[in-house]
């Protein structure tokens, strides 16, 4: 197998470096500044043991690997909102022996929310779903940083809507071999699911300034809409005590003196000024599913219109009181 890791920030580029280290075959798909480090300086992925360049492959497109191998696997590790533009630009991509990506090739949804595994499924005929688990961050162009040890990472993997394969077994087999939990599992998307509620919180995360004024209500309040909506929905969705089981101390968060750990994928999102951040897939994917099923979702209806005002805006994050954002929410 190939990896062409399509996205390589902090969860594509952790993944894909960690797949390099234990000698498997990547390509790295990036773009601007960090494209351009990648190819002149290799891939700097800093963790709790110290910093390693990586020589790695890093290519804009499908354009510039010709014929695209029939044991390639796309990587899809985008944000949730640049997920469409990349499907379209790899969809097409000619595979050698004929036909193209999009009938021939596995994808894998290496991204939070459950939105981007039924976008992708629209056009590829094989996908599958990565819950992550994989706290990184990608500030600087060129370099990714790990936060967590002795384990990388947990990548629960399995087939889009449910079920696996032999394909899927072998990918985890590959991610076990390179520092990653790698389980497959029958239900991935409950395991997303699980994963979306704990992600609702990345945008108090990004708005809320570095005061110690407590914020706890804010954060419980936000994932209560969430296990309301799910309920309301019948959907089902993986607990933080099942989490715990698989995680133990296989993961645990690690100080890094030269990078502190500041924010998740949003407050990322915020702090390089990228215009755009993933809050339409997360707070929003629960402001939907509460108008669909009549339950409100002031916290999240809310959250989701700052952040994407703060983003549309490139507005600084952390400015934001949690007192200010009880008065906004009246």
């Amino acid at each position: 197998m190939r990896y062409i890791i399509i996205g390589a920030g902090a969860v594509g580029g952790v993944i894909g470096g960690r797949l390099i280290q234990g000698g498997n075959d990547v390509v790295l798909v990036a773009r601007g500044a960090h494209l351009a480090a990648l190819r002149a300086d290799g891939l700097r992925l800093v963790t709790v043991e110290g910093s390693t360049t990586l020589p790695v492959r890093a290519v804009a497109d499908p354009g510039e690997l010709g014929e695209l191998r029939a044991d390639d696997v796309l990587v899809l590790a985008v944000k949730s909102q640049d997920t469409v533009a990349a499907l379209t630009q790899w969809a097409a991509a000619p595979v050698a022996g004929g036909g193209i990506a999009a009938d021939r090739l596995a994808l894998v949804c290496a991204q939070n929310g459950v939105e981007n595994e039924r976008v992708a499924q629209r056009i590829f005929r094989t996908v599958y779903g990565m819950c992550v688990w994989l706290p990184a961050t990608h500030l600087e162009p060129g370099v990714v940083v790990l936060h967590v040890a002795p384990l990388s990472g947990i990548l629960t993997l399995g087939r889009y809507p449910h079920g696996s394969d032999s394909s899927i077994t072998e990918f985890g087999k590959h991610l076990a071999a390179s520092e990653f939990l790698a389980p497959v599992v029958e239900d991935v998307m409950r395991w997303k699911y699980g994963k979306l509620l704990n992600n609702l919180s990345n945008a108090l995360l990004a708005l809320l300034d570095d005061t110690d004024e407590p914020a706890d209500d804010l954060r419980q309040g936000v994932r209560a809409e969430g296990e309301t909506v799910l309920a309301a929905a019948g959907i089902p969705y993986a607990d933080e005590s099942e989490r715990q089981v698989i995680q133990g101390d296989r993961m645990e968060l690690q100080y890094i003196a030269s990078v502190p750990r500041l924010g998740g994928s949003t407050y990322q999102s915020l702090a390089r000024a990228t215009g755009s951040a993933e809050v339409d897939y997360l707070n929003g994917e629960i402001a939907l599913l509460g108008r669909l099923h009549d339950v409100p979702t002031p916290i999240n209806d809310l959250l989701q219109r700052l952040v994407t005002e703060y983003a549309r805006d490139r507005r600084e994050p952390r400015d934001l009181s949690p007192s200010r954002l009880r008065a906004l929410l009246g």
